[in-house]
């Protein structure tokens, strides 16, 4: 077919607002405050051979390697999807999961007895059993300490529930409620979105439909190759060091070498380090999608997202490695870390293809998952699960733009949305002492890295510590073309006798009545700071973001005694000094 350029936009639109739609049924009907406040879920759409034709709603690491769970379904089913199937999985080794939390919901979508697309909904759910409350069992060292696994099922067959199904699940979480609203949720997500995909087709015409679904992944891959039009050609390699394996610390890396050659990526991660003891092994949809949003991330952001922006893109990943383990690794790990690992390897690597859009890296997390019981004000007895991500890491730096401060996880770019304290409040047995910015710790550049946390919260009740505190230590940002990292983090308990506790980087640990206490890393920066525009500085110390002395010794830049004005003949001085 011959397709008008206008309608292929409007229907590459719709599905996107379809995608949102989905999002918003889940935001306003999940019982679990991770869905409800901090929307670590994700929704996307399949065409019916399993090729992910939007991707508009939620995170970008859940749905990039989507269509290895829609491929599952159609490998493992084939003929035997039905008008009003729901489908469930989460398996990283035989069901095209990224980790064992992450659950996805998928509903296929027929129209005249048609088979047309999928509507998906993949969420981070509290608790899936496992050794750990909360799912982040960081003393794993195998798939089966991470929680209950889930090939391929139906959940909902010809729309009937299979109850015994339902009760195995329930009885394999330490939040029965809590899964079973938003399991509902979730299926109430996925029944939105085919209703309009339905209505989408419908208005295309069942036979034109397809047609146009491949439309929209042949712009992308087209509007793909003009990005790699302006990579230089030739194999630009990247690493990524990984210091520990969530037990002692190790020298291991994740190694790329792209090779940009006739329009076409070959992204190969051969030189990696072998997969580790811990739960920071990655699957192969982990990866992939990893892969895909470094790329997406890299270049501007109007590129469609859909599976066929990267058809121009062969991945290679070595098995027994961290970006491909056998099993029976741990993973639960992966979508954080070493997901960030990957993505800062290729932005490096990209970065010598075509400078102009290099990145300053994004700093590491350092929080926890708390769980323990109820005080008698919040529901007295009932056991909760509380994630707390309020401690967030920052941004870094790029050209004609500062790093965000505490904008989350780089594998989120800002999808992840910090809860609010008040809320919390209400649901768990803490109080909020602080929530702030912390200074100088943003890389210094001319565009300087984003702001790392510090974030206090006391638990009035014993709980247990699941640690995952990667960006604890040294810096873990890095700055680009003179830029600077930002300052590393910090974890640190206080017990009621007065006793200060420094958190691990990883591990499970249990503690009575403490204070709970979080200091982010901070993004890198992005150019030379002595070139950062002397009136930006100035605003950064009115901010709080950089304190007088910093002004000087980084930037070159002197600020005058009332704290409001620069100090010009100091500053001159100053900046010819400065290396």
């Amino acid at each position: 077919m011959n397709l008008d350029p206008v309608t292929l936009a409007l229907v590459q639109n719709r599905l996107d607002h379809i995608s949102h739609q989905m999002g918003w049924v889940m935001t306003r009907t999940a019982r679990s405050p991770i869905f409800s406040q901090s929307h670590d879920f994700s929704c996307f759409i399949a065409d019916a051979r399993g090729t992910l034709i939007s991707q508009a709603d939620g995170i970008p690491i859940h749905t990039g390697g989507g269509g290895f769970a829609v491929r599952a379904i159609l490998r493992d089913f084939n003929d035997a999807i039905a008008p009003e199937d729901v489908f469930l999985l989460n398996d990283p080794y035989t069901a095209g999961g990224n980790h064992l939390p992450d659950w996805v919901i998928t509903r296929p979508v027929f129209v005249g007895g048609k088979l047309v697309a999928f509507a998906c909904n993949r969420a981070h759910q509290a608790d899936i059993g496992g050794g750990a409350a909360g799912t982040y069992n960081s003393a794993a060292t195998e798939i089966f300490h991470e929680g209950i696994r889930l090939p391929v099922l139906k959940l909902i067959e010809a729309g009937k529930v299979r109850n015994d199904l339902w009760r195995l699940l329930m009885l394999n979480t330490r939040l029965p409620d809590a899964l079973d609203g938003d399991l509902r949720a979730m299926i109430g997500s996925t029944r939105i979105g085919a209703e309009r995909i339905a209505l989408l087709v419908e208005e295309l015409g069942v036979d034109q439909a397809d047609e146009f679904f491949e439309g929209v992944l042949d712009h992308a891959d087209r509007r793909f190759q003009t990005c790699i039009d302006r990579l230089a050609e030739g194999v630009w390699k990247g690493e990524e060091p990984v210091d520990n394996d969530c037990f002692e610390p190790i020298d291991a890396k994740i190694a790329v070498a792209i090779t940009v050659k006739d329009r076409r990526l070959v992204v190969d991660f051969a030189g990696t380090s072998p997969q580790v003891r811990g739960f920071k092994n990655s699957s192969i949809a982990n990866s992939t999608s990893a892969v895909f949003m470094s790329l997406a991330s890299f270049f501007e952001p109007d590129l469609p997202k859909n599976e066929g922006a990267f058809r121009s893109v062969e991945i290679r990943l070595p098995e027994g490695t961290l970006v491909n383990a056998r099993m029976p690794a741990p993973m639960t790990m992966n979508t954080v870390f070493v997901a960030h690992e990957i993505i800062h390897a290729m932005w490096k690597a990209l970065a010598q293809a075509l400078p102009e859009r290099a990145s300053a890296g994004w700093s590491k997390a350092v929080h926890a998952v708390t769980a323990g019981l109820r005080d008698d004000k919040h529901g007295g007895g009932g056991r909760y699960v509380m994630y707390q991500w309020a401690g967030a890491p920052a941004g870094g730096g790029v050209e004609g733009r500062d790093g965000f401060h505490l904008i989350g996880h780089l594998i989120t770019l800002g999808g992840l949305t910090l809860p609010n304290l008040e809320t919390y409040e209400q649901l768990y047995p803490v109080r909020f002492r602080r929530q702030e910015l912390r200074r100088d710790t943003a890389g210094p550049g001319r565009f300087r890295g984003g702001a790392g946390c510090d974030y206090e919260v006391e638990m009035f009740t014993p709980a247990d510590y699941a640690f995952r505190g990667e960006g604890a230590g040294a810096p873990s940002s890095f700055g680009v073309e003179g830029g600077r990292a930002g300052a590393g983090g910090e974890v640190i308990l206080t017990l009621a006798d007065g006793r200060r506790v420094q958190a691990p980087k990883y591990g499970v640990e249990r503690h009575g009545v403490a204070t709970y206490r979080a200091l982010s890393p901070g993004g890198g920066g992005f150019g030379d700071p002595k070139t950062r525009d002397p009136q930006r500085v100035l605003r950064d110390v009115r901010d709080g973001i950089v304190s007088a002395d910093s002004a000087a010794t980084d930037y070159g830049v002197a600020i005058a005694a009332d704290g409001r004005s620069i100090d010009a003949a100091r500053t001159a001085e100053l900046r010819k000094t400065l290396p």
